[in-house]
């Protein structure tokens, strides 16, 4: 029997608190690379596809309970540094009358900051064990240039002996010094990976393009071997290989959107949990977008199991 193909994630999870001003509020756990792991786990089958993630934790009660919930997600925790002193980041979510969000952090002293200040993490022990290694701008964001550095170097390695290596461009400019430093990073993240998820509106803000059409010409330019760009609720662009055509998959429309936390995370998910086992890039962007739209109709980053139940097949914990 084939083994499962190995994924992991890197980045950070932070608390989530969900409120719209004073009063009741709801504590949860979000952050992007986590959700794609989340979604990838329940949109692939365990025997396909396991799914690992790694980030920094502290000690604290918080942390181990964080670890025993991401457990009984189904997610692969043996990459996570336990770092004393150390505690999770936390973020509020606030969403408007139209779904839109917007966040306010709480992460300067995160344990997810210091990940790869161990002389050497369980990952990078590990890394020529992984099939397919998937990092974002956010994951690059939190991290100091040596930690950076690190990273890019094993990405190289792994990427040369055949691991799809996967970067989703997610672009928060408060995270940066300045927007050059965002560019030169971007570049080098474009430079060793394989798949690059761009969200066009990122990729216009971190490189300046006006227009659609500006900003295909880059990323055509770029030598990333396949391309897919998400564009909100028009059609997603694909392009497999540095010579194919580029195509056009439509969204799924849906009645009322409730609120876009994930959404993008949940696309790369319901994405890599199909093209990593052999599907067309068109194909796996088709169910993509097939879960991105339940995503959006559910509040918060991880909605309810139940509501993506039916396009899974078979439930995968």
């Amino acid at each position: 029997m084939r083994k499962p193909l190995q994924f992991i994630a890197i980045g950070e999870c932070m608390l989530e608190v969900q409120a719209n001003g004073f009063g009741p509020c709801v504590l949860s756990y979000g952050g992007d690379t986590f959700n794609t792991s989340v979604y990838l786990r329940r949109c692939a089958s365990s025997k396909a596809i396991e799914v690992s993630y790694a980030t920094g934790l502290g000690v604290d009660p918080l942390s181990q309970q964080l670890k025993k919930a991401w457990t009984a997600l189904g997610l692969n925790l043996n990459a996570i540094q336990s770092i004393d002193g150390k505690l999770p980041g936390m973020y509020l979510i606030e969403t408007d009358d139209h779904g839109e969000r917007s966040f306010h952090f709480w992460r300067e002293s995160s344990a997810a900051r210091a990940y790869f200040q161990a002389p050497e993490t369980d990952l990078e022990k590990n890394a020529l064990n992984y099939d397919c290694i998937y990092f974002s701008g956010i994951s690059l964001a939190i991290l100091d240039d040596a930690s950076r550095k690190r990273l890019f170097s094993m990405l190289q390695k792994v990427r040369a002996l055949g691991c799809r290596v996967v970067f989703d461009n997610n672009f928060r400019p408060k995270l940066w010094p300045s927007l050059q430093v965002a560019q030169q990073v971007y570049l080098e993240a474009l430079n060793v990976c394989h798949t690059a998820m761009l969200t066009l509106d990122d990729h216009q803000a971190v490189f300046g393009h006006v227009n659609l059409d500006d900003a295909l010409r880059h990323a055509q330019a770029l030598e990333v071997p396949e391309l897919v760009i998400k564009r909100g609720a028009d059609s997603t662009l694909v392009r497999e290989t540095p010579d194919a055509p580029w195509q056009s998959i439509a969204t799924e429309r849906v009645e009322r959107v409730i609120d876009t936390t994930a959404a993008g995370d949940s696309f790369a998910a319901g994405f890599l949990s199909r093209r990593l086992i052999g599907e067309s890039a068109l194909l796996s962007a088709e169910f993509g977008n097939k879960v991105a739209a339940r995503v959006i109709q559910h509040r918060g980053a991880l909605i309810p199991l139940e509501a993506i139940q039916d396009l899974i097949s078979p439930p995968v914990y």
